[in-house]
């Protein structure tokens, strides 16, 4: 026997308003519909839903046992509209973000827990990625958003990129360091000491090679590679190893203090920390309303980043 999941509902809400109009009234529907529909119920299940001459009305076991089912797909009607609603203003839903991993750790994680705290129904799921596989899974559809580094090469005509950051990298070591006492800072003095490589595959493998060719050497005394930014800093804190590192990420840590700017020149990269999209598809307004947290975040980023800048003195190369 199937049975109609509207009855259900009707009846669920005539027997908790405590009558028919009531009921009526609590689904937004006149007391005469719901009467029809309670009777056709009645007729349905050949069984009465109510027991005679008992006011308020009083449900038969049977009833109470349909109506139990109603408020089960009451409670399902109201989660499903209010999953439509909070799609539809991106107040729920998934965004599925990847980015360059020193970036990721250092600033976007905390712009993720920030937007959080105010949209707690919206679920983040990150994954740390390089340009080259962020526009592959972008393209595959397996992404939302990428945090990539982009230089004057464009990403193709398929994607959009909104600027977030200009590039500025630094050398980055303890703040005890030997080379924080000495001026001016050499190029001989940054090839005698031991060297934090990049991750593979990051750009700032490359940037790490312009500086080898700006202090005219050919390779660096590379004492560790391969670590995350919690173990690249764990290992700047403890040795006299230098890093190279973006600026932004230098400032992000500034508060534990285990990490500074070297005030040595070195040669900067063409390129800026943006958000990558996929252009011309259907964008999430839950992906919308993040990429709009972390552009505004960025905004009064970039200007606490410049004023810690110019507070450094650099040093000539």
């Amino acid at each position: 026997m199937r049975l109609n999941e509207r009855h259900l509902m009707q009846l669920a809400a005539v027997l908790d308003a405590g009558g028919v109009s009531e009921g009526a009234a609590m689904l937004g529907l006149t007391q005469p519909a719901v009467s029809r529909s309670l009777s056709m119920l009645e007729a349905r299940v050949g069984e009465p839903l109510f027991v005679k001459g008992r006011r308020p009305l009083q449900a038969t076991p049977l009833a109470a046992q349909l109506a139990a089912q109603g408020r089960v797909i009451i409670a399902a009607s109201r989660q499903a509209s209010d999953a439509v609603q909070g799609f539809v203003k991106g107040t729920r839903g998934l965004v599925r973000l990847g980015g360059v991993p020193f970036f990721m750790d250092a600033i976007i994680s905390g712009m993720v827990g920030e937007f959080q705290r105010r949209e707690p129904e919206i679920v983040i799921q990150q994954s740390y990625m390089n340009l080259p596989e962020v526009i592959a899974a972008l393209e595959g559809d397996q992404l939302d958003l990428g945090i990539v580094a982009m230089g004057e090469m464009s990403s193709g005509p398929g994607f959009e990129f909104t600027e977030i950051l200009p590039g500025r990298n630094v050398v980055a070591c303890r703040r005890g360091h030997p080379l924080m006492r000495k001026r001016p800072i050499e190029a001989a003095d940054l090839a005698a000491c031991p060297w934090v490589a990049p991750l593979p595959g990051s750009p700032l493998m490359s940037d790490l090679q312009m500086i080898l060719m700006s202090i005219g050497m050919s390779d660096l005394n590379i004492r560790y590679s391969g670590g995350s930014l919690m173990s690249v800093v764990n290992v700047l804190a403890e040795t006299d190893s230098l890093a190279v590192l973006p600026f932004s990420v230098v400032f992000a840590l500034r508060d534990p203090g285990h990490v500074a700017v070297l005030p040595y020149q070195i040669p900067q990269p063409n390129r800026s920390l943006g958000i990558m999209r996929k252009a011309g598809g259907p964008r999430l307004p839950a992906s919308d309303r993040f990429a709009g947290h972390v552009i505004a975040a960025f905004d009064s980023l970039r200007h606490a980043i410049k004023r810690h800048e110019s507070a450094v003195i650099w040093g000539q190369s």
